[in-house]
């Protein structure tokens, strides 16, 4: 960091940089020092002139950032005061993740650039640098988000740069592989025969849970966030409202999120019984991992570790039966195949999902017919039946059922 020292004019100093023995003249930049509503502001400028200009503006109450502020420097005022784009705000696992990618890519690259100086042909620059660096599309897709993010406030509501640098700019194509390396990324969804063999096949206790998981199509987040409250038993009808998130709940991502699935007649006697064997109040979880019910600000949860549901249930179940690449987004996709067969349109299975835009399901369903969810009463045949103990057969080793692939949907 370089040391200030003082100038003939208060305020103004000059950075002198490492190394510079300060003898004669040198051009080390000029750094402004003044205070706005008790919080010092820094700027540093090329030359004397420049620094007696920004003070000047300084002192006459202007106080807004100049064209030539810094990358890291706009950064820092941003960061800790960036209160989102939507009527929901910004959560603060959000701004926890901008700053974790702005720390890792985006710092590195430009924190000493002029904020201006960014331009579209930069940032597809260090998005195929990330590609190469063997970054994965999701985190490639997070650094574009928090860079626009920034700059979106820079240009619409500070005025201090014209255009965003980053709208627009696609995320670059993976890296070609030897085909028999390549790796699939289309998201599976099970057949029918599988998804017999894989409900049977898991401890009692927690059957129901991935039955669920195949009935509603909830995420993982979703279901760990669902409350006894958002349950209505008598009118067979399931309201997600929220979700848990690296332990902490939260509102969903967006609008679409919230959404009323309706409940089958088999699945709502099932919830019934869970119902009165686990109930401890409304703002109680409806699928309480194992642990102690603690108190939380908005009322009783129990922990819910889908890590450890993972590792001690589904990832042993699974490889027992060779079906290593089930996951538990797996059981979403198998719903929406499932809804897909039963004859429900794009439109349909989208509100089903809650998927932001029907177009999304689109590039996996082809057919965009009339809206609405219909009834969920198949499912006891098609995932409630599967699951009890008489379907026991695992899977044939001579070949079983294709499964059906689908585009990657939403997480």
């Amino acid at each position: 960091m370089a040391k200030l020292t003082k100038t003939s004019t208060p305020g103004i100093f000059r950075a002198h940089k490492k190394g510079c023995d300060r003898k004669g003249r040198c051009d080390c930049p000029y750094t402004v020092i003044t205070r706005h509503r008790g919080k010092p502001k820094k700027e540093t400028v090329a030359t004397l002139g420049k620094a007696r200009e920004v003070k000047g503006r300084r002192d006459s109450g202007d106080h807004a950032p100049t064209p030539t502020i810094r990358f890291g420097t706009y950064y820092e005022e941003w960061i800790d005061t960036y209160g989102g784009r939507t009527s929901q705000g910004l959560s603060e696992t959000t701004r926890d993740e901008y700053r974790r990618v702005a720390v890792k890519w985006l710092l590195p690259k430009w924190e000493t650039w002029k904020l201006i100086a960014v331009e579209p042909k930069d940032v597809r620059g260090l998005l195929v640098e990330m590609r190469d660096a063997g970054a994965s599309t999701s985190e490639m897709k997070k650094t574009r988000t928090a860079g626009s993010a920034m700059y979106g406030t820079a240009t619409e509501e500070d005025g201090i740069v014209r255009s965003n640098p980053f709208l627009g700019v696609r995320i670059p194509r993976p890296l070609e592989v030897e085909k028999d390396e390549e790796v699939d990324e289309k998201a599976k969804a099970m057949s029918r025969e599988e998804l017999g063999w894989l409900l049977a096949a898991l401890p009692d206790q927690h059957r129901l849970f991935f039955e669920f998981l195949t009935h509603s199509g909830l995420r993982i987040s979703e279901a760990a966030g669902l409350r006894w409250e958002h349950v209505d038993l008598t009118q067979r009808q399931l309201r997600v409202r929220e979700q848990v998130y690296r332990g902490k709940r939260k509102k969903l991502k967006s609008k679409t999120g919230r959404r009323d699935l309706p409940l089958s007649p088999l699945m709502t006697d099932r919830l019934l019984t869970h119902r009165a064997r686990t109930y401890e109040g409304e703002k109680a979880s409806v699928f309480p991992s194992k642990g102690k019910l603690r108190k939380t600000k908005d009322g009783f949860a129990f922990p819910f570790d889908s890590k450890a549901l993972a590792r001690d249930v589904l990832i042993p179940t699974r490889g027992a039966l060779g079906m290593d690449w089930v996951t538990f987004h797996t059981f979403r996709h198998t719903c929406a195949s499932l809804l897909f067969a039963e004859g429900r349109n794009i439109r349909q299975i989208s509100d089903w999902l809650g998927h932001a835009d029907p177009a999304f399901t689109l590039r996996t369903y082809v057919h965009l017919l009339d809206s609405g969810v219909g009834d969920a009463d198949f499912f006891d045949t098609e995932v409630a039946a599967k699951g009890t103990p008489r379907a026991t057969q695992g899977p044939k080793k001579d070949g079983s059922q294709p499964t059906i692939e689908t585009e990657n949907l939403a997480a």
